[in-house]
């Protein structure tokens, strides 16, 4: 597998690509090119051509979850149709808003996805690749990782709090182990990697990139230190939604990696 960041909240020193608070990774398994996530303006799109990525040649789009900043870039992705297949939980495209009231949810609807591509939207895991799979909806596991509201969703005319039942992830199961890929981790960091130990029938975790969800210097963070540690991750690239906090008191413990535009990932 090899993968490409194409949109990052950081960019590295001395490569001149341009990042906002969003994610979106290029990924190569075999044949399959997929998009993992689209970012919050369409910028991928301009460092995959920086990057001399071909976006053309995706035949897979992922969506993480419903959250702007990683549908943001679906309407310019978009702008015509394209034979791939979009992956995503059938709650990621509901209608959100922030606790102000401010729309934060996709910027194409579910209808209008099905116009332009093969919707594939299961709440069960799936293969989308020879070694990549798609975890689908992620179950609490452990005691301090529950999940907290996030602004609200509309189902059937009705605003409800927003758990971000829709956040997921995808993995790659390699001859060292898994190597997980997330976009936020609404989900919880460690019910995500626990998840897919299950998934994958394999305890082995050999890595994980994407946003982590970790603000604060407590309980949780600590715990999910611990837990990392315990499992002996060897490459690990929090991101996108952790604060510089949180990974100075990681990086106590953990060998964590930096992560921008333009970082190569072979695994």
């Amino acid at each position: 597998m090899e993968l490409k960041v194409l949109e990052d909240n950081n960019t590295f020193i001395d490569m001149y690509y341009f990042g906002e608070p969003a994610v979106s990774y290029y990924i190569e398994d075999g044949d399959d090119k997929i998009l993992f996530d689209t970012g919050y303006s369409g910028i991928f799109m301009k460092n995959a051509e920086l990057l001399n990525i071909d976006l053309n040649k995706i035949n897979k789009l992922v969506i993480s979850h419903g959250h702007n900043d990683h549908t943001g870039g679906l309407k310019k992705f978009f702008e015509k149709e394209k034979n791939i297949e979009l992956i995503a939980h059938p709650n990621c495209f509901d209608y959100k808003e922030d606790e102000t009231g401010l729309y934060i949810g996709s910027p194409l609807s579910k209808d209008e996805l099905s116009k332009v591509c093969k919707l594939n939207l299961s709440k069960k895991s799936i293969k989308i690749s020879k070694h990549i799979t798609y975890l689908g909806e992620i179950p609490s596991l452990n005691d301090f990782e529950m999940r907290s509201f996030i602004g609200k969703k509309m189902i059937n005319n009705t605003k409800l709090e927003d758990t971000v039942i829709d956040d997921s992830a995808i993995v790659y199961q390699s001859e060292k182990g898994l190597f997980i890929i997330t976009g936020c981790s609404h989900s919880g960091i460690c019910n995500i990697l626990e998840y897919a130990k299950k998934v994958c029938n394999d305890n082995r975790i050999y890595g994980v990139i994407g946003g982590f969800h970790l603000f604060d210097i407590d309980e949780r963070l600590e715990k999910t230190i611990n837990y990392l540690l315990a499992n002996n991750i060897q490459l690990l690239y929090p991101s996108h939604c952790i604060s510089l906090k949180a990974k100075i008191e990681m990086a106590k413990k953990l060998d964590i990696k930096e992560v921008g535009v333009g970082l190569n990932i072979n695994i």
